[in-house]
């Protein structure tokens, strides 16, 4: 009997053992610092770039090859495409992952992009620096300034386009945020991270690219965007995904595993979708009004200079407010976000006291203008009275030389 009910034990919670981790399902409704793994975290809405989770997002850490986010948007706004790109020697033999490309290889600028973005090629890194700025490190000098300048980073300094260690090759998950948010706005850029497979014939390797971001093939509405690891980086990832008009993006940074860097991301991109939506606000060029002081009916007008949009929690209508300094704050419960306007400034109009002080003006004049108006009268008199004058007399002369004629 006891045997009986021992092998029973046993059946039944075998049976039960597969679906036992249901009952403990990971709460969506919030994220957590201390579960996720990676060092430093950032959850963002991709259209607004609102904040929505962080966990260390200000700590400098080396990011590995997320690092050729950076390299992917710059080399596509400022390369030409079509530009033949020839493979050096440095770039064939640089280390860690490639797409093997040949030396003395050429390649279009635009395959490259894709070797890099979607396979990781360290080559395609070196290759891409090199023909854009020469030099690896010119390169990282002009990507630093690109981004402080379209970006508005503050906490990067990148000193190659690859993301091997350097000691002085850092980021922040909060600036690498806003580098994908950037990113992800140029569609040439989005279509490559969001490639799963893509051919490739090279002179030394015929295969086919298979993204190495696994999101794409186990996130719903995964978008992107790229995954990277260094021994002393560990592993780094940022991941977005979109379903309906609402766009997340998310970083770990220095995570243990590669499995706890996207169980990092799904987690903050879970969260994302279960409480926040993205929702517009006002179309380009809408108009905003208010008095341009107490008492007075003079308004000023302010217009939105794009379309803007607002990250709520799910459910909640966003409060529209036109603050006295020319800003439109939009609130949707613990979120809020300020946009500058653009002033129409109307046409002057002359004051009272001024339009007073002009009629006075006018008043104290009315001598001199009434005399200036007989003396502009009387010279029209003269002039008729001297036109027809004239008139008369030629008349009188062209008669009597007709009379002369005809004796």
């Amino acid at each position: 009997m006891r045997f009986l009910l021992t092998y029973l034990l046993v059946v039944v919670t075998a049976l039960l053992g597969p679906v036992t981790p249901l009952a403990f399902a990971e709460d969506t409704s919030k994220v957590s610092a201390d579960a996720l793994s990676g060092e430093s975290a950032i959850l963002i809405d991709a259209t607004t770039g609102q904040v929505l989770f962080e966990k260390n997002p200000h700590e400098k850490l080396y990011p590995a090859s997320i690092t050729k986010i950076a390299t992917g948007i710059y080399a596509i706004e400022k390369g030409n495409p079509d530009d033949i790109v020839t493979v050096s020697k440095k770039a064939r033999y640089e280390e860690g992952t490639r797409v093997y490309l040949g030396e003395g290889e050429q390649v279009p600028l635009r395959k490259l992009e894709y070797g890099l973005l979607m396979h990781s090629g360290n080559d395609a890194a070196t290759a891409i620096a090199e023909h854009m700025h020469q030099t690896t490190e010119r390169f990282a000098e002009e990507l630093n300034a690109y981004l402080s300048e379209k970006v508005g980073v503050t906490e990067t300094h990148f000193a190659n386009a690859h993301g091997l260690h350097d000691p002085n090759h850092y980021t922040t998950a909060s600036d690498m945020a806003k580098i994908a948010k950037y990113a992800m706005q140029n569609p040439i850029f989005r279509e490559i991270v969001g490639t799963v497979r893509l051919p490739w014939d090279g002179k030394e390797w015929k295969s086919e690219l298979v993204n190495h971001n696994k999101l794409l093939r186990n996130y719903e509405g995964a978008t992107g965007i790229k995954n990277g690891f260094t021994d002393q980086a560990m592993q780094t990832l940022v991941g977005s995904a979109k379903r309906g008009n609402t766009e997340f993006i998310a970083v770990t940074m220095k995570a243990s595993t590669s499995a706890s860097a996207y169980k990092d991301v799904t987690s903050m991109l879970d969260y994302g979708f279960a409480n926040f939506e993205t929702k517009p606000i006002a179309a380009k060029g809408k108009a905003y009004t208010h008095a341009a002081a107490p008492g007075n009916d003079a308004v000023i007008t302010y217009t939105t200079m794009d379309d803007l949009y607002a990250t709520v929690p799910k459910g909640t209508e966003p409060l529209v407010e036109l603050t006295e300094d020319g800003h439109l704050l939009v609130q949707g419960g613990d979120l809020h976000i300020t946009y500058p306007l653009l002033r129409q400034d109307p046409p002057p109009v002359a004051s009272e006291p001024r339009r007073a002080q002009l009629a006075k003006s006018l008043e104290d004049h009315s001598g001199v203008l009434y005399g200036l108006l007989f003396v502009w009268l009387a010279m029209n008199l003269f002039m008729i009275s001297y036109t027809v004058h004239r008139t008369r007399r030629m008349r009188r002369v062209r008669n009597r030389d007709w009379q002369r004629r005809a004796y």
